[in-house]
């Protein structure tokens, strides 16, 4: 058995933190101890029999200095909701950890930043570089030396080839596709089964083979309020 040597809170409370609970208590060296939740959000005090505690005292119950944090959150008005959460975490002093599945491939020189998650079946080859606070779900193929930014959330059977660019915010439906030594800018939504050969321009949604953007941009289909 795996001995636990890093006590880790949650944040969030919803199914991507059960998901988080169950992939670091059975694959990880830490040990999760409680979830945390913004106040005006907190409906349960207990969850898989761990305490659920106010994030605005988060720092007070549970220590910066022995305790690491994971916000598992998902892309919620296009990750908008994971990111000010990420950053209000660290402002109270924590570290951020990262999830990288034991049964994803992952080459030698990779670079992955915090708060990511990496599930199984992942293949990220080699030079690839991915920012913070970056969910691959299961299944996807990162072609070598492509850049993924912050902040990214990349759905199942996703094909990111060599060379690629992807700019902070984007999220990448299931089954979508990206050529070689194409760049995707910030805030772009690719549609499920979207093959995107060429470059995009920002806060657009892409559909269709090959993708064309939409009418509407994605700020406003996924409902982000801008401050």
């Amino acid at each position: 058995m795996e001995i636990k040597t890093t006590k880790l809170v949650i944040v969030g409370d919803g199914e991507t933190a059960g998901i988080a609970y169950e992939y670091f208590t059975h694959d990880s060296p830490y040990e999760v101890v409680a979830f945390s939740v913004e106040e005006k959000y907190l409906k349960k005090k207990e969850l898989f029999g761990l305490p659920v505690v106010p994030f605005e005292e988060l720092e007070y119950v549970f220590s910066p200095s022995h305790h690491k944090v994971f916000v598992a959150i998902s892309y919620t008005q296009l990750n908008r909701v994971r990111t000010k959460l990420y950053h209000k975490v660290k402002k109270k002093g924590f570290a951020c950890v990262s999830y990288v599945s034991s049964k994803a491939f992952v080459w030698k020189n990779v670079e992955i930043g915090e708060n990511c998650f990496i599930f199984e079946n992942n293949v990220l080859q080699y030079h690839v570089k991915i920012g913070n606070n970056v969910i691959l779900w299961s299944g996807n193929h990162i072609g070598h030396r492509t850049t993924i930014g912050d902040n990214c959330y990349i759905s199942s059977h996703v094909v990111i080839s060599g060379f690629c660019e992807i700019g902070e915010n984007c999220f990448f439906g299931v089954n979508s596709c990206v050529a070689d030594h194409v760049k995707i800018a910030r805030d772009c939504v690719i549609g499920a089964g979207a093959v995107v050969l060429k470059d995009t321009e920002e806060r657009k949604v892409y559909i269709g083979n090959p993708a064309k953007p939409m009418g509407k941009d994605s700020l406003t289909v996924f409902g982000v309020q801008e401050s």
